[in-house]
């Protein structure tokens, strides 16, 4: 059947392979082991997905993205965003990112370039080298000497839900009136 499998006729011998000798009598057979008296047995892997509260994800320095991203957990983005980006969770901006658009998430950390403003319910950090052209709405903000910020911010009272956009609903909320 196998050589009908790969195209040889049955009756044809096959000239590249020598016949299999007849099997060896039992006393000169080497014992197999079971799996279970192996000494070195190593139990079957099972994958699984990784657990979601450590998850980073990743998009490199060659994606390129135009339209809005929203997403869990944490996020580097070491490519170039042209749009809104929008998580309760944490964004790291790469060296080579540009971003160009608003940012709304619980923390950034900047190493790279956005142009836009950032609104943030805990921490903002512009690293040495990055750039930010917007203004800061944060709880706190930290900026590294070397760091480029071209803008106003808002530091100390966290950004009320509504206005974050995150929470019940992602339209702009109302402010209460005094």
């Amino acid at each position: 059947m196998l050589r009908q499998i790969i195209g040889q006729p049955e009756g044809q011998k096959d000239d590249r392979r020598p016949e299999a000798s007849a099997p060896a009598p039992a006393a000169e057979r080497t014992p197999i082991l079971s799996a279970a008296s192996a000494p070195a047995a190593q139990p079957p892997r099972i994958y699984s997905a990784p657990a979601m509260t450590s998850s980073k994800n990743v998009l490199s320095n060659d994606v390129e993205i135009k339209g809005s991203i929203k997403f869990s957990h944490d996020l580097i983005i070491d490519g170039k965003i042209e749009g809104e980006v929008v998580s309760d969770g944490s964004l790291t901006v790469g060296e080579n990112a540009l971003i160009k658009g608003e940012v709304k998430t619980r923390s950034v950390i900047i190493f790279g370039k956005v142009e836009g403003n950032i609104t943030v319910q805990e921490r903002c950090e512009l690293k040495t080298n990055a750039i930010l052209v917007g203004d800061i709405s944060a709880g706190t903000l930290a900026i590294e000497e070397g760091a480029t910020f071209m803008g106003q911010s808002q530091v100390g009272k966290k950004p009320d839900a509504a206005k974050f956009g995150l929470g019940l609903g992602l339209g702009g909320g109302t402010k209460p009136q005094p």
